[in-house]
């Protein structure tokens, strides 16, 4: 069977054959960003910019310097961008959207000689509503042709416990911090790209994420992962593949719908007995999740601490945060940063 992109180049080649030609206005970029997504920011702009409606806002918005307009076109930086998508809320004319790897994903799905695993977000039950099960969503996803399913939650579960020892070990006297939050990208990128100075107060810990991915590469070295779940910045994440074990591809909530749909398939009543991670695993993307988890976690270990905790909630928050730390004016020791409002 042919790919899209092999039948692509075929009927471009029949056409040219043919005697019709390109108009000079064609412009194969929305189709390459939809081939080579890789390629791309998560990010990517769509239309004419010549005339902005909100006087440069994108790139007013953009912290990490990604956005620049050249000849009323719009180039984003896939080396900058973080994906943090404030670019795409504060575009009035709606000329900026979430850049897809619907299509990589669907072919390796139809390469029968690898294995695909779908890494499923600790949020799917925000997504499908309180009685969706993580049994659902596996049948689901095995009807579209993915091997298996593996909860991010448990991953983050684990990681709670790093992150438990890491305070306990490194946050001994007046003036030491930690800083945490290892699932949001964006924090981590604002740290280590605009903030170097406090990188050293970062736990050396991958995301739930990378663990997962990391783990069924372990037990299957071939196989293909996929994390599925709610945030576009995963994808800038998993671009790094520098990162060993990190996953291959991203999904959002959004793009795992529409494949569902175009495959006629829907979740479906069965019994929901194989929830393997806790709570607070699964409410470790929501703001102040990871800080919950590792209080709990050192509270049932019979190791309290008596942490001073700031939330930073969204990204003025956190900006604020980190300028007071880096100031030295910050009282809080155990500081956990979230650039989505509410996680």
């Amino acid at each position: 069977m042919k790919t899209f992109e092999e039948l692509y180049q075929e009927i471009m080649e029949q056409e040219l054959k043919n005697g019709r030609s390109l108009s000079e206005q064609y412009d194969n970029y929305p189709m390459d960003c939809l081939l080579h997504p890789k390629d791309y920011a998560p990010v990517i702009p769509v239309g004419s910019c010549d005339t902005c409606e909100g006087e440069g806002s994108c790139q007013k918005s953009c912290v990490f310097d990604a956005i620049k307009k050249i000849d009323g076109r719009i180039y984003i930086d896939p080396q900058k961008c973080t994906g943090c998508g404030v670019c795409v809320d504060v575009c009035k004319m709606g000329h900026l959207i979430e850049n897809r790897e619907i299509y990589p994903v669907l072919e390796a799905l139809c390469d029968r000689s690898r294995e695909v695993y779908a890494l499923i977000a600790p949020a799917f039950a925000g997504q499908y509503g309180k009685d969706a099960g993580a049994g659902q969503l596996r049948a689901a996803f095995k009807k579209i042709g993915f091997t298996g399913m593996v909860e991010v939650a448990a991953f983050a579960d684990i990681l709670t416990l790093k992150e438990a020892l890491e305070f306990d070990r490194h946050v001994v006297e007046q003036g030491d911090f930690q800083l945490t939050s290892c699932c949001c990208p964006v924090w981590i990128a604002m740290i280590r790209d605009i903030y170097q100075d406090l990188v050293g107060h970062v736990p050396g810990a991958v995301s739930p994420m990378v663990a997962a991915g990391r783990v069924v590469k372990q037990l299957h070295p071939n196989a293909v992962t996929v994390f599925i779940g709610p945030c576009m910045a995963k994808k800038s994440e998993v671009a790094d593949q520098k990162i060993p074990g990190n996953a291959d591809y991203v999904l959002t909530y959004s793009e795992i719908r529409a494949i569902m749909k175009a495959r006629n398939v829907a979740l479906e009543p069965c019994a929901n007995d194989d929830q393997i991670a806790s709570v607070y695993g699964k409410r470790f993307a929501n703001s102040g999740g990871v800080t919950a988890a590792v209080l709990q976690s050192l509270k049932e270990s019979g190791h309290e601490i008596d942490a001073k905790i700031c939330r930073a909630n969204g990204a003025a928050d956190c900006k604020k945060a980190l300028l007071l730390l880096k100031a030295a004016r910050l009282p809080e020791d155990f500081v956990e940063g979230m650039i989505c409002d509410g996680g």
